[in-house]
């Protein structure tokens, strides 16, 4: 779910640095209600979480169900993960929402949560984590209204962690064009930041355009599949960046991810990227009746008449059955 990457990109807490807490075995439990919350189920498939109706204690708890063989995820990268939240206060417990019904979402390295910054480390790809954090390792006396946590809760986190994605992941492939003519001007930036379109004084074309900036040589796209991908985007009449995913000296960010073919991106983005390889870079021009329709996007200062550029760089992608 999107409002889970949101909660996590807040800003980073001091001393991320707690090894110490948790432990990776349940040995404690006797002692130790937090030590007392188990997950069954199978890696990347829905947990079942079982909470004991006491009250949690102040210590955070982490332990790793499911040992995964792969990498240890490397420090600083994000991580594709899926996630199941809940909120646990004595007798009452909750689950707020999960990625395992939908698709893995980006577990950022900037995540602000010292409990969670605290559970990825060092762990493995392939693993399964299970992580109780109290108020005072997760969001604190003021709580996070967009997942409806309160300042009393401690949260439940089961992550499963599927692949390292460095914050400098860009296209990779051979440059084949920096666009230009008609079409806007494409220019690289510095590793790990966003690419500068400039806009053409000409009116924008009526139909979608597809333009390969860098050609990568992964696998093509297919239908179905979860993609994994940075982005750049400017609004044609204003010539201005509306949204992106990349960094900036405003405002942490990470990729994001989204179901080629499904419904949580415009059809333009869809329809462009089908076919694309993995490592490609792609500047699609979208008109509106392929972008927010007739109705735009007011929050974004979207007009319907507006046509948008995304400037997709294709960083990786899940095969359909593993999302």
């Amino acid at each position: 779910m999107r409002r889970i990457s949101a909660a996590l990109l807040v800003p980073l807490l001091a001393a991320l640095a707690l090894a110490g807490c948790g432990s990776s075995g349940k040995s404690a439990a006797a002692s130790d209600p937090n030590a007392s919350v188990r997950v069954t189920g199978a890696f990347g498939k829905a947990p079942d979480v079982k909470i004991p109706k006491v009250q949690a204690s102040p210590k955070l708890d982490i332990s790793t169900p499911i040992k995964g063989t792969g990498e240890v995820v490397p420090t600083g990268d994000d991580v594709l993960a899926n996630l199941a939240i809940y909120t646990w206060d004595g007798a009452a417990n909750k689950l707020l929402d999960s990625t395992f019904t939908s698709i893995p979402q980006i577990l950022p390295a900037t995540v602000g949560l010292k409990g969670l910054a605290t559970a990825v480390k060092g762990q493995k790809l392939g693993s399964r984590i299970l992580a109780v954090v109290p108020p005072k390792y997760g969001y604190g006396t003021a709580g996070n209204s967009d997942l409806g946590v309160t300042g009393k809760d401690t949260t439940i986190w089961v992550i499963d962690l599927i692949k390292a994605i460095s914050p400098t992941a860009s296209a990779t492939g051979k440059q084949t064009s920096s666009g230009g003519g008609s079409l806007p001007t494409v220019k690289a930036g510095a590793a790990g930041t966003a690419p500068t379109v400039t806009i053409p004084k000409n009116s924008p074309p009526s139909k979608l355009v597809v333009k390969t900036l860098i050609k990568g040589t992964g696998p093509r796209l297919t239908t179905g599949e979860t993609v994994v991908a940075q982005y750049v985007a400017v609004n044609w009449r204003t010539k201005k960046v509306f949204n992106q995913t990349w960094a900036s000296s405003t405002a942490a960010a990470a990729p994001f991810t989204f179901t080629l073919g499904g419904t949580d991106v415009i059809p333009g983005f869809i329809k462009g990227l089908t076919g694309v390889p993995i490592g490609s870079r792609v500047m699609l021009v979208i008109p509106p009746a392929e972008g927010y329709g007739k109705a735009g996007q007011s929050s974004a200062g979207i007009k319907g008449t507006d046509t948008l550029v995304f400037v997709v760089d294709v960083l990786a992608s899940l095969p359909a059955a593993t999302s």
